[in-house]
């Protein structure tokens, strides 16, 4: 199921690098040594959001990676 909150994710298996697109604010945020297992269970999650709140935020070191200003 598509996200409403959460625009796109790539994951670096190499680095454990897990990127984040938020849709409403257009932000980047970069969370390291995210397991792969876990990046598995957030792409297979049927409520992305959801899981990301619960399972991501707030249980991995994250950094703002860039803004997209042209985001609605």
């Amino acid at each position: 199921m598509p996200s409403t909150s959460i625009r796109k994710t790539e994951y670096d298996p190499e680095r454990k690098v897990l990127s984040v697109w938020f849709v409403a604010s257009g932000k980047r945020y970069e969370f390291e040594e995210v397991p792969p297992e876990t990046f598995a269970a957030f792409k297979a999650a049927f409520a992305k959001g959801r899981y990301f709140n619960e399972h991501i935020r707030n249980h991995f070191r994250y950094r703002l990676v860039a803004t997209d200003n042209h985001a609605a």
